[in-house]
């Protein structure tokens, strides 16, 4: 790995995390005065946690549930850490590296994965992120089908690193860089020894790219906003990217989610850029380079710039056919994927499910910025597991919601409607097309609560309580006033939010909500000089502390398990040790430490066979040398696979 490994990390997350929210909405109806400040002194996250402690119901620590059934493994605090633990009795695989083969073709692994972009693209992408597992109805405990995305690349990808040539970045290296991107499908099946393996060929084995193209579903389809010199109909774009975390539906499809996107384009007009809300307001790049790999000095698509020499304005378009929902069948790899862009647009971390008894829905989402919002899309129709083939469209119709959490614990959804609450022509809003394709600007008017970098989302699988990841925000207290649902100022380590819809309906326009905890360092901990840590370092976790929760899901037994994101070299998280896999008892609010990574690394994805017993999770970008699937190669992204050594259930 290079020396410059973990700045080049520190500089994508800091892109990633610009603030460009400028409504200045004074959240929960400007709750928050001077005296809140105060708070901040004393007991803070149990003042918060406890105000609305009887919207759950009693909530006793380590009230013996006996949910956790493993034993917790200890930080990683040493600099050269390169492994994964686990508890004892499991064991940690790696499964499915960058580079290995997805296609029966692809070449063997060299030192930077591939020579070229056709040879990517039959080999895994690059920074493993979420997935799904997908079951074979014949065998759903020992067959099916594993969709992974592949988030960003990294400087490795090529054998000297990211390179310019007379101020350009060299085309075929942004090829690469593109085929690395996307959705990585692959068939995995139990051998006769019961242990999980690749399956190699395989007619479901196939990568999504930034070469793939996609049709675009929903009001924008068509629509002159999507419209562009290369595409003048509006009706496909080729590919996808930065695809973080994800989804699935009932009837089997796989949701993937395109988060910053906006880093990878650039608009050098100032006075176009100043006033073209679809650009500002998601922080494009306008001047110099692009953010992350300066793609547009090699393939102009990713210039926005307008060019009034061109039918459409050449590609000033183009960053409105991105920020969406792709729906992708791992069943069918003939079906073209869809961009379903009722959902909206902005830098989507995640679009998961909620599904009532009667058949609605509710998919939940965070816009992973400092400040930006929580959302949540009701479809207009039921999903109808005697009739697939009524489903497949039913992304394409509904109603996108931004999230107002208020000060008495209720929150509420609004309707981001053309023609209501300002959702005007005259407000730059002309239709409903406007209102998606500038979401954040919409949800500015309708004064939703901005959150501390909300990012995925899990759904109790029995109760329907949903959970919310806020990563952290160093902003807070300066840009974004504090308030009951963000109350840190300087934010560096995050929380956990919770609700309860209405009489348990998805698509309920009301809610409760409370803090399930704050992270951080426990209250009277000391820093390495033996000072008391700050007040806004301290959290309210009950067991093993951690940093900056990011993944997030349930089991099928109600065990909450969090994933975290934070830079293991900062001196704030030394205490922290390296990024880990957390699980949280919903009811005693016990968190007990699952698993560690290695140094540099982030830990995100999961995703579990049916019967639980295998779990699948993704080490992106370690920093030293955790081996790949082949055990001996170089440090690369990839898949693990933990399981029980004796067969049973994870986590049990």
């Amino acid at each position: 790995m290079p020396p410059d490994f973990q700045q080049y990390h520190a500089s994508l997350a800091a892109h990633d995390d610009i603030s460009v929210n400028p409504s200045g909405n004074q959240s929960l109806d400007q709750l928050v005065d001077r005296g809140r400040r105060n708070l901040l002194k004393g007991g803070l996250g149990l003042a918060a946690l406890s105000l609305f402690g009887g919207v759950f119901g009693s909530r006793p620590a380590f009230a013996g549930t006996g949910l956790l059934g493993f034993a917790g493994v200890p930080v990683q605090t040493a600099a050269d850490f390169d492994r994964v633990v686990v508890p004892p009795g499991y064991t940690a695989r790696p499964f499915f590296s960058w580079g290995d083969a997805v296609l029966a073709d692809a070449p063997a692994w060299q030192a930077d994965a591939s020579d070229d972009w056709q040879a990517q693209l039959k080999q895994a992408g690059d920074n493993h992120d979420g997935m799904h597992f997908f079951p074979f109805a014949a065998a759903p405990d020992s067959h099916g089908l594993l969709a992974i995305n592949h988030e960003y690349v990294n400087p490795t990808l090529h054998p000297h690193g990211m390179s310019f040539v007379d101020g350009k970045r060299p085309l075929a290296e942004v090829q690469k860089e593109q085929a690395a991107h996307g959705v990585s499908i692959i068939e995995v099946r139990k051998d006769a020894a019961g242990h999980w393996q690749r399956v190699m060929p395989s007619r479901y084995n196939r990568r999504i790219s930034l070469f793939t193209p996609m049709a675009i579903g929903g009001p924008l389809a068509g629509h002159a906003l999507m419209q562009t010199a290369s595409d003048p109909a509006g009706r496909e774009v080729l590919g996808t990217l930065n695809n973080c975390a994800n989804g699935f539906t009932p009837w089997g499809t796989y949701l993937a989610c395109e988060e910053n996107w906006h880093n990878y384009f650039i608009n050098r007009d100032p006075v176009d850029y100043a006033q073209r809300t679809a650009h500002k307001r998601y922080g494009l790049a306008s001047s110099g380079e692009s953010k992350n790999f300066a793609w547009e000095t090699a393939d102009p698509r990713f210039d926005a710039t307008p060019d009034a020499s061109q039918p459409h304005g050449g590609q000033v378009n183009e960053p409105n056919r991105f920020g969406w929902v792709v729906e992708i069948d791992p069943f069918d790899p003939t079906r073209q994927p869809v961009k379903r862009t009722a959902l909206g647009r902005f830098s989507r971390e995640c679009a998961v499910l909620s599904l009532g008894a009667d058949g609605r829905m509710a998919f939940y989402s965070g816009d992973d910025s400092k400040g930006e919002y929580v959302y949540k899309f009701v479809p207009a129709g039921r999903f109808d597991a005697a009739n697939p083939q009524a489903n497949r469209d039913l992304l394409d119709e509904g109603t996108l919601y931004v999230a107002r959490f208020e000060s008495n614990g209720s929150g509420r959804w609004l309707p981001l409607v053309h023609g209501q609450h300002g959702l005007t022509a005259e407000n730059g809003f002309a239709s409903q097309a406007e209102v998606l394709v500038n979401a954040r600007a919409a949800a500015d008017r309708l004064g939703a609560t901005p959150m501390d970098r909300p990012e995925w989302v899990a759904v109790h699988p029995v109760s329907r309580e949903v959970y919310v990841t806020l990563t952290n925000n160093d902003a807070r207290g300066d840009k974004y006033a504090i308030d009951q649902a963000n109350p840190r100022p300087h934010n560096l380590h995050g929380q956990i939010l919770r609700w309860k819809e209405k009489d348990g309906d998805p698509t309920a326009s009301e809610f409760r909500w409370e803090l399930f905890l704050l992270a951080g360092e426990q209250p009277g901990a000391k820093d390495q000089e033996g000072k008391p840590v700050p007040a806004n370092l301290s959290g309210t976790i009950n067991g093993d502390i951690f940093s900056s929760p990011d993944g997030l899901a349930f089991d099928g037994a109600g065990r909450l398990w969090i994933q975290t994101d934070y830079g293991d070299d900062e001196p704030a998280m030394q205490a922290m040790g390296c990024n880990q896999l957390l699980c949280a008892d919903p009811l005693s609010r016990e968190v007990r430490r699952f698993l560690v990574g290695p140094r540099g690394c982030e830990i995100t994805g999961i995703t579990w066979s049916p019967d639980y017993r295998a779990m699948w999770i993704n080490v992106q970008h370690p920093q030293l040398s955790y081996p790949a699937s082949d055990g001996r190669t170089r440090a690369r992204s990839t898949t693990v696979l933990v399981t029980r050594d004796d067969g049973g259930v994870i986590g049990s």
